[in-house]
């Protein structure tokens, strides 16, 4: 199986501590010219695929040109089925673009409840933020359909909940 898989992208983050000499506005742009090619490659390669888990733009800073921007990536790459799982940036609320925005057909966006999206050869599950914090998503209550099949779940996350995460693991 074939993927991409990013994260972290922060489309629009100010960049206080670069703004000062103007070095914001050209991260920005990088950042547009990185995310480009990764869509290039994914065409080139006709990779299946593509993860975003999370903070793919920051909610309080983008702008609709930008989402416009990154939708208009994705349509490019129309036989790839593209996964976000909103993060603790850019979660799932009622006003977010990921709520009121057109999205491209191939585009699925997790909400705050787990969600899942069969296909013969895999099955991706996912869950979004649908808030600045994130306390009460409880991975054990997810259920695989399938056991045969490869299972993948998109989430955004940190490394604060590694130990207990694997704890829990070890224990199944």
């Amino acid at each position: 199986m074939r993927f991409v898989h990013v994260a972290d992208m922060h489309f629009d983050a100010p960049f206080t501590v670069l703004s000062g000499k103007n070095l914001g506005d050209v991260r920005r742009l990088e950042q547009r010219k990185v995310f480009s090619k990764m869509i290039d490659y994914i065409k080139e390669e006709n990779i299946p695929f593509l993860f975003i888990s999370g903070d793919l733009y920051e909610h309080n800073y983008v702008k609709q040109s930008t989402i416009e921007y990154i939708n208009d990536l994705f349509k490019a790459i129309k036989n790839t089925q593209i996964f976000i799982s909103p993060g603790n940036h850019d979660p799932f609320l009622k006003n977010s673009f990921y709520n009121t925005f057109k999205w491209s057909e191939n585009v699925h966006i997790f909400n705050g409840e787990v969600g899942v999206h069969e296909f013969p050869e895999v099955d991706v599950y996912g869950f979004g933020f649908d808030d600045f914090y994130c306390t009460d998503f409880l991975m054990e209550n997810i259920v695989i359909k399938n056991k045969e099949k490869i299972n993948i779940l998109v989430l955004h996350g940190s490394l604060d909940a590694s130990t207990t995460l694997e704890m829990r693991l070890q224990s199944n």
